[in-house]
């Protein structure tokens, strides 16, 4: 058993080459270390999954009692972030060997070998803003008298008479959750638990973000433009050669 994702920090973006040549804009994340704080299971909570806590530096005396007293059952360190990860099954000779406990310490490893992952943060907050920013309006005339990041008419009178649930207006701009899915791996730093993902995340610098294995990873594009692809024509004049 092993946890599908962790917790991590974003550092900002860069740029990096590949045996190519070619340049891929990467974000570099720090992930974890984390800490396995609790285990849910199918018997004691109808699921499974485990509870994950980032570990960095807090004191112990910026911690609520209720905190405090759940992170003490498991004997780990004072988080302040806690999310919880699904659990994947793998293969071993005993049931029982490499079940996730708590207390137990989860590292960027658990990526090496993988290829993409899904990201989940929280976009930066805009405040409240109008529509040309806050849904890309085209705005009214730009001319002398007329004013222009406004909306214009939105129930008109004979027809439909009223507004319709869901209509765009202004409002608060920003600061929801974000999910990013199949970003692909482009290094993995063990060492200093660095992952380079290539792409933007959600969120700010420092963000606190949640790095997971991709849940539907897209399939690989063989044999185009590379040595191996096969040319329509001539493959169908060597058949008829074949045949004659």
């Amino acid at each position: 058993m092993a946890v599908t994702g962790l917790l991590g920090k974003k550092i900002g973006m860069t740029q990096v080459f590949d045996d190519a040549g070619v340049v891929h804009p990467v974000t570099v994340i720090k992930v974890g270390p984390c800490v396995v704080t609790q285990v849910k299971t199918q018997k004691t909570d109808g699921y499974d999954a485990a509870q994950i806590g980032l570990v960095e530096f807090v004191k112990a005396s910026k911690l609520t009692k209720g905190l405090a007293g759940h992170l003490a059952k498991s004997d780990a360190p004072p988080v302040r972030e806690i999310r919880e990860v699904g659990i994947e099954s793998t293969t071993g000779e005993n049931e029982g060997e490499g079940a996730v406990k708590a207390g137990d310490r989860v590292l960027v490893d658990i990526f090496d070998g993988e290829r993409f992952v899904d990201i989940i943060g929280k976009s930066k907050g805009r405040g409240f803003a109008g529509v040309v920013r806050r849904h890309g309006f085209g705005g009214g005339p730009k001319s002398h008298g007329h004013m222009f990041q406004i909306q214009g008419s939105i129930g008109a009178s004979s027809f439909p008479s009223r507004v319709f649930p869901g209509q765009r207006m202004p409002g608060h701009h920003g600061d929801a959750q974000i999910t990013v899915r199949n970003l692909r791996i482009r290094g993995i730093d063990l060492e200093d638990n660095l992952l380079l993902v290539e792409g933007a995340v959600p969120g700010p610098r420092d963000g606190v973000i949640l790095i997971s294995k991709s849940k539907n990873p897209p399939r690989e594009r063989r044999g185009f433009a590379g040595s191996g692809t096969v040319d329509p024509l001539k493959a169908s004049k060597k058949a008829s050669g074949k045949k004659k």
